[in-house]
């Protein structure tokens, strides 16, 4: 069985859709006659926590770790609640403080290309001796922190390797990279990285075509697009919510802030008592003030529901109770080829989707092609009230639901045999 080493950042106990991709890609290699050897930091800060991932561990597998140090540990002594938002890449615009700035100005500038560079050198150092005790050949970095992928860079240099780097996201094109206050020297620096990165990897892969376009103009390396994906679809089985619940999992921040939508649900609540009895807005994850304020401005506040944060396995439970998933995302050019990794998971819970965001947006054409939702941009009104009281009507007879299909090519198994092809 070949072996490949996969070096990450983000693994269990760490929470959030990071972690989920390569935790699933570990856990089917071994279908496709591959041996995954993860290679993980023995004390990573992780802005968010979920003991419940570490229970999709497949057994037996090698996992390497060694120490790492990082700067979010001593700034935490200055702010824990401003340097958690910085380092799991929420940084707000408005309303800064003098010491929030200071802190992105010396992230941005002073620890390039971000605070995990210190990992760099001692990883190389102690996997070159990895790859020879284990006779592995190929070597898979995933960024972000795309330091990682400086680790990958190094080791293609010493050793006879392939070396696949995996961009979960965006580099320098990515929306809080213009919110770090870099100065032209440091754009520049990130810039160099990035193109090195982008020309010496043997093969790259990304979750997005808008990605891969992007790629294209700086290097001639092969890119082959894997989105994320979802483990398995819904069979039934979970009582839906006798309210009308529109469910919006994940952080719900400024930028994603659906104005039109809540004027909308608020127009209608004015006009149908009955209507005002069955809704509610139900948020599992953070939520900015500004959403809340929009929310209690147009007299939302009765119908919502904030939970916070939960476990994944409590994520996936609350998505196949809701009667509407909420997918939201930022209204720019830069977002449109953002597919957020929550939409498959959406979608394998067979309940319809909502989605506000950009035209032409990315994650929008997946809803459309799988027939799992409604897709509507920021300057939607008519066609939004409309499709929002049709599902109602069919909750009310207790009827609604979702008709997608195709989605199985979406699966983690079946995005795992791509990958298994490239290795």
């Amino acid at each position: 069985m070949k072996k490949v080493l996969i070096i990450t950042y983000y693994w269990p106990p760490a929470g959030g859709p990071g972690v989920q991709r390569w935790l699933k890609f570990v856990k089917y290699l071994r279908n496709f006659g591959i041996e995954p050897v993860v290679y993980v930091p023995e004390n990573p800060h992780y802005p968010i926590v979920d003991t419940s991932l570490e229970k999709e561990i497949p057994k037996n597998i090698t996992i390497y770790k060694q120490p790492l140090f990082e700067p979010y540990g001593l700034a935490k002594l200055l702010s824990s609640k401003k340097t958690k938002r910085i380092s799991s890449g929420i940084i707000q615009v408005k309303n800064q403080s003098v010491l929030e700035k200071a802190m992105l100005w010396v992230r941005g500038n002073f620890f390039i290309p971000d605070a995990r560079k210190y990992w760099i050198k001692p990883s190389v150092k102690f996997l070159s001796e990895v790859l020879d005790k284990e006779n592995i050949a190929t070597v898979i970095t995933t960024g972000p922190p795309h330091s990682v992928h400086l680790i990958g860079q190094q080791l293609k240099a010493e050793k006879d390797i392939q070396w696949l780097a995996d961009f979960r996201d965006p580099w320098t094109s990515i929306g809080y990279h213009k919110k770090l206050k870099l100065t032209t020297s440091s754009q520049k620096k990130h810039k160099a990285l990035e193109h090195s990165v982008l020309n010496k990897a043997d093969h790259i892969i990304v979750t997005s075509p808008a990605t891969q376009r992007e790629f294209q103009h700086i290097t001639q390396r092969p890119i082959t697009v894997i989105t994320n994906g979802h483990d398995s679809v819904y069979q039934g089985g979970a009582h839906l919510d006798k309210d009308f619940t529109i469910s919006h999992i994940g952080s719900l921040l400024t930028g994603r802030n659906p104005k039109k939508l809540w004027k909308v649900l608020s127009q209608i609540a004015s006009e149908n008592s009955v209507f005002r009895a069955d809704l509610q807005l139900e948020f599992m994850g953070v939520v900015s003030k500004d959403v809340i304020d929009s929310l209690y401005r147009l007299e939302l506040g009765p119908y919502i529901k904030i939970r916070g944060y939960g476990s994944h396995a409590e994520a996936q439970r609350r998505q196949q109770r809701a009667q509407v998933l909420l997918l939201v995302e930022i209204d720019s050019e830069e977002t449109k080829g953002i597919i957020p990794g929550k939409l498959f998971e959406y979608m394998a819970a067979q309940r319809p989707i909502l989605a506000l965001g950009p035209k032409d947006w990315e994650a929008g054409k997946i809803i459309q092609e799988t027939q799992s939702g409604a897709v509507f941009d920021y300057d939607a009104h008519n066609g939004l009230k409309k499709t929002i009281l049709a599902w109602y009507a069919s909750f009310k007879k207790q009827n609604l639901a979702s008709n997608a299909k195709n989605l199985e090519k979406y699966s983690r198994k079946a995005l795992t045999e791509e990958l298994a092809k490239i290795i």
